[in-house]
């Protein structure tokens, strides 16, 4: 059976060394979170932003507008954050309404405060393997990765997913720790057996339990960072990951569950990416 990777213990250590060094600050980092519309999810999601960026000692900024907002209203709200000294970090909490073009309010924040790691420099600047900031579900990957192997030289991985939000940035990352790495797709021909080739397995794909416990290498590291809500007993839903956890979990050497594997790690992140963000613009590298 394999061993369980626990984000949530590993999340709470990391917002602790947060915590730390932002006390130690001598300024406090700010972190403006955009919501627009009345979506559940996103409501919640941004209610847990705010309650971890202050229990950390940061400054958290919330700006709910309604469903029917603008693009040229969004978009002056973001140039007015890109202005804010107070605030070091922008995350527009996606999706946005289908009348809002996404991509060029992302465009449109600041690199430097671009904590989500979405806007086209940062994702230049990680291509390049040059500091920048990085999104934040795939640094959590990382992180889950170094603490549990060490070092991943020659290690073959294995990316099921090629988002620009989790599947090409972990590949990425990974490049940048020596593994060899292959991205596979809903057009991966045989996707099963190139999935079996992996000492490392990222599932990013967003298909409720799609890879199954035959598709992977006996002693694999598999990070299901899927979270799909499917039907449960009596009307009720339930989450589940990529990954078929009940055959992966007795094949696999290391597996993160679903919920309280990477999900965690994502808000951790957050926090991280604004503590990065906040010291590079207080105190720019000469």
């Amino acid at each position: 059976m394999a061993d369980i990777l626990d984000g949530k213990a590993f999340a709470e250590t990391l917002r602790a060394a947060i915590a730390a060094e932002v006390a130690a600050l001598p300024f406090k980092p700010g972190l403006a979170v955009v919501l627009v519309g009345d979506d559940p999810a996103s409501r919640v999601y941004v209610a847990n932003k705010a309650k971890q960026t202050v229990q950390v000692g940061m400054r958290s900024f919330e700006h709910r507008l309604p469903g029917d907002t603008t693009q040229e209203h969004l978009l002056a709200l973001v140039q007015q954050l890109n202005a804010d000294p107070a605030v070091h970090g922008i995350l527009v909490q996606l999706p946005l309404p289908k009348h809002l073009n996404a991509d060029k309010i992302i465009a449109a924040i600041s690199p430097a405060k671009d904590v989500d790691g979405l806007t086209v420099t940062n994702a230049g600047l990680l291509a390049a393997g040059l500091p920048g900031l990085v999104p934040c579900t795939p640094l959590g990957c990382l992180l889950l990765l170094q603490d549990r192997l060490g070092d991943m030289t020659g290690l073959n991985a294995v990316v099921v997913g090629r988002s620009n939000l989790v599947g090409k940035p972990i590949a990425q990352l990974l490049l940048q720790q020596n593994c060899t790495v292959t991205i596979a797709h809903s057009k991966t021909k045989d996707l099963g057996a190139l999935c079996r080739t992996a000492d490392i397995l990222i599932a990013a794909v967003g298909r409720p339990e799609m890879i199954k416990g035959d598709w992977i290498k006996p002693g694999a590291t598999v990070i299901d960072v899927g979270i799909n809500r499917v039907p449960a007993a009596e009307g009720k839903t339930k989450l589940v990951g990529d990954v078929d956890f009940a055959t992966a979990a007795p094949v696999a050497g290391i597996i993160t569950p679903v919920p309280g594997g990477v999900g965690p790690m994502t808000i951790a992140c957050l926090l991280r990416n604004t503590l990065t963000a906040a010291k590079r613009i207080e105190s720019p590298p000469t």
